[in-house]
């Protein structure tokens, strides 16, 4: 089996937030974003991930004047850089600002509803990352889900969405499928380990570039028996199945061990054929 442990590109995670689930306020002053963000790219980050706002359950609303205003400072430095980045935001108002200033990525965990503001995305050349998600507004909430239902619900989703983005000119290429995990797929842990098992039906469906986001998320907590500050192990795990599984990237908080894993994976794949 093909697998794309050579191929596959890294979404280092910079949080600019007062209470995200895992480092919230560490990176809150811009400074501590553009130091963060370089120490991520230089561990083997391909892109850094721009996070102005968190989106679990119990994180407080942050406008989208707010978000632009974490976010103008830190795009500026790290533009100037030449580093790629993408803005993880489903404000439009937020996403029009990061698509006028050159991101490469737009990340929305809503999957781009906001049918007003197609015509401009159509014109940008950036990725769009369209993200799945139980909840149909805002950010994650805990709810109960049909997990047997679940992976139909999100191939009905994604048809449902990318019929929309094409009828609006923007060409498949642009687009990255996100399935959600964690708490966008529910409040039980097996929801997000029943579509991390069926990635490779979800990639032979669309042929479309995957994203996979699972680094220190609740569900891996719940799994391995560690706290947030101790689910590395558990992550790099799930991240390397993903990978295995079809994952074309990885959006992570610790970029350097993902990047030696993928380079340890490669290198057993030479002597191993049933890992490639």
């Amino acid at each position: 089996m093909s697998t794309g442990f050579e191929t596959a590109r890294i979404l280092g995670i910079v949080n600019i937030t007062a209470d995200s689930f895992s480092d919230g306020g560490r990176y809150l002053d811009p400074g501590d974003a553009i130091r963060h963000a370089r120490t991520l790219r230089a561990a083997g980050a391909d892109i850094i991930d721009l996070g102005p706002a968190s989106s679990h359950p119990d994180a407080s609303p942050v406008t989208a004047r707010q978000e632009i205003a974490r976010l103008a400072p830190v795009i500026k430095a790290l533009s100037d850089s030449g580093i790629a980045l993408s803005v993880d935001s489903y404000q439009p108002e937020t996403q029009l600002y990061a698509i006028r200033n050159n991101v490469s990525y737009l990340n929305d965990i809503q999957g781009f509803p906001h049918a007003e503001i197609y015509p401009e995305l159509a014109q940008s050349a950036c990725q769009l990352i369209v993200m799945h998600s139980v909840q149909s507004q805002g950010g994650a909430t805990r709810v109960a889900t049909d997990i047997e239902g679940l992976f139909r619900r999100i191939i009905d989703f994604f048809d449902t969405r990318l019929a929309a983005l094409a009828e609006a000119g923007i060409s498949a290429d642009r687009i990255i499928l996100d399935p959600g995990m964690g708490f966008f797929l529910g409040d039980m842990p097996d929801a997000s380990l029943v579509i991390l098992g069926k990635l490779r039906q979800l990639k032979q469906h669309f042929g479309l570039p995957l994203l996979i986001s699972v680094s220190r998320k609740s569900f891996l907590r719940a799994v391995g028996g560690a706290d947030v500050t101790q689910a590395g192990a558990a992550s790099l795990a799930a991240e390397l199945y993903a990978v295995y599984a079809g994952a074309d990237y990885i959006r992570t908080h610790d970029a350097g061990s993902l990047r030696q894993g993928l380079a340890v994976w490669t290198a057993l794949s030479k002597f191993d054929t049933e890992l490639r």
